[in-house]
């Protein structure tokens, strides 16, 4: 019987919602899994057939341990998604990528460590500043044009700790429409979720793993379905992928000139399960085995 390691994070132990249903579906499906942190040195990832990422949570604080586990990993076992999926995806500078190969993008603008902020960033109504290494809104705030020197001390701090800067304008439809992340297995849309808008005007970041989600099951636009496809297809281009990825979140905000990619969520996404029709879990365990016997 296959044997599958669901990676977590020993400070995120617990926290996922998903593992419980997806440990059933790859038992339906004949194969025996396991919860453990990728931060525990006493796994022996050479038991495993393949390490399925779940929630490695705390991966945006400990980035170069985190990818040198990765590599160790991949080489012990059959990491998924791959290793470089993984090295790719977990720098939002990968945007400016998908913007290149003419993906609708949220407007994006990076500053590197070194760079002046002020020169960089431009004069938008509403500003999101964040680092290009985060996930669940953590060191991500919102600012006003009127807020300009506070959006640029933000920056700064992230610089002077050495971090890449993210900085978008914000899109307010999002305040009422929501966001919708679509959930792809082995290449398939499988469902959609609604996030209501996490960033409020004012509010500090987020010191927590990841900040409270509200969410509710979403019936996408045949225009969002198309610029998910469009996305997922631009990084098998871009990657030089010869086969669709086990799993995939695309998180898309709406714009007066139709929906724009957020994020592509290719490490360790939230699914969603819970917001789901029951066949989702059993999708995703279809895709992992689908790898483990091609």
């Amino acid at each position: 019987m296959p044997r599958i390691a669901l990676v977590t994070a020993i400070a995120a132990h617990g926290k996922d919602d998903d593992i419980p249903p997806l440990r059933d579906a790859l038992a339906e499906a004949g194969m025996d899994s396991e919860v453990l942190a990728w931060d525990d040195p006493s796994v022996s990832w050479r038991r495993f057939d393949a390490a399925l990422l779940r929630a490695p949570w705390d991966y945006t604080q400990r980035l170069a341990e985190f990818m040198a586990w990765c590599a160790r990993a991949d080489r012990a076992t059959r990491l998924l998604n791959p290793l470089s999926v993984l090295r790719w995806n977990t720098d939002k500078r990968y945007l400016g990528d998908l913007a290149g190969a003419g993906v609708p993008v949220v407007e994006s603008v990076f500053v590197a460590p070194g760079e002046d902020p002020d020169a960089a960033l431009p004069d938008w109504a509403e500003s999101v500043v964040k680092p290009c290494v985060g996930a669940g809104s953590r060191d991500a705030q919102r600012f006003l044009r009127s807020e300009r020197e506070q959006a640029l001390a933000h920056a700064r701090r992230l610089l002077d700790d050495g971090r890449h800067v993210l900085a978008q304008p914000y899109l307010d439809a999002v305040d009422h429409k929501g966001e919708t992340a679509l959930v792809h297995f082995g290449g398939t849309f499988s469902h959609a979720i609604r996030k209501a808008a996490l960033l409020e005007r004012g509010a500090t970041p987020t010191s927590h793993l990841f900040a409270p989600e509200r969410i509710t099951p979403r019936k996408p636009s045949s225009e969002e379905l198309t610029l998910a496809r469009r996305a997922l297809d631009a990084t098998a281009a871009i990657l030089g992928l010869d086969h669709a990825l086990a799993y995939a979140r695309v998180d898309l905000l709406p714009s007066p000139q139709g929906p724009r990619l957020l994020e592509l969520e290719l490490t360790e996404p939230s699914l969603f399960f819970a917001h789901a029709p029951r066949t989702a879990p059993g999708k995703l365990a279809a895709a992992v085995r689908e790898r483990l016997d091609g």
